[in-house]
């Protein structure tokens, strides 16, 4: 079951985190991944790991903001069977404190860029007979977090651009779904704690892994495997569906 063998996959901002993990079970699972991430040693890392675990994978420098890029790339790649829209940055802050600047680079990534990777692969999903797409989503599209106006903007307008991807090509043989994780730990939480509480780091890491109800943050594998099912054959039934893995973070805090 959840055999990838013969499928191409496409993985944004698979440097690290969630999206390396990604990219490292396809590949485990028999999809030949192509990475596509701005930092060029991390992608290198995370292509590493691959070929260790004996998969195949390419990386393609690329900035997920710039259309002719990514069209380019998706062209040069020709048939994509999957596409990870993972690539994304985070941002804290109210509708007062957010720059402009910080708000139009959230806009940038965490919205252009999953519609130019759309615009860019939906066409030859359609050309080679359908695909799975899957996208990086956040409970914070869902309902109201604290300091997180721009990054639950942006992770709102991926939900729906979900649902009106599968929708709109639902007789392609193209599904669409989404994740919305909540807390993950990621080098980006390490970083963020060590940045913001280096005092008090290991009080700040389990008061943070708490906030869900489970009682701790997920690990990026957890994330990777419930991708890994939504991009097989096995879920060809499933499409215009978010999966909240949160630790009961939505329901069991309503």
């Amino acid at each position: 079951m959840f055999s990838l063998k013969g499928k191409i996959a496409v993985i944004t901002g698979a440097g690290s985190g969630i999206g390396r993990a990604i990219a490292v079970v396809l590949a485990e699972q028999g999809a030949v991944v192509h990475i596509l991430e701005v930092d060029e040693k991390a992608a290198n890392e995370t292509l590493k790991t691959v070929i260790e675990n004996g998969g195949k994978g390419y990386f393609h420098w690329c900035d997920v903001s710039n259309q002719s890029a990514v069209v380019e790339i998706f062209n040069r790649i020709d048939r994509v069977d999957i596409l990870i829209n993972n690539a994304g940055v985070a941002h804290i802050g109210t509708a007062e404190s957010t720059s402009e600047a910080d708000f139009d680079r959230i806009y940038r990534i965490n919205i252009k860029g999953v519609y130019n990777c759309l615009h860019a692969c939906i066409p030859l999903m359609k050309k080679h007979g359908g695909g799975r797409i899957l996208n990086m989503a956040s409970i914070a599209a869902s309902l109201g977090i604290s300091d997180r106006f721009a990054y639950s903007m942006s992770k709102a307008a991926v939900l729906n651009m979900t649902l009106t991807v599968a929708k709109d090509f639902i007789n392609d043989n193209i599904t669409c779904n989404s994740i919305s994780p909540a807390r993950v730990h990621t080098p980006f939480v390490d970083g963020f704690i060590a940045k913001n509480f280096p005092d008090n780091q290991e009080e700040m890491f389990e008061k943070l892994s708490k906030t869900q109800p489970i009682g701790r943050m997920a690990k990026p594998e957890e994330i990777a495997a419930l991708a890994v099912y939504l991009c097989s054959d096995e879920a060809q039934f499933i499409t215009g569906t978010d999966y909240p893995i949160d630790g009961g973070f939505i329901k069991l805090n309503s």
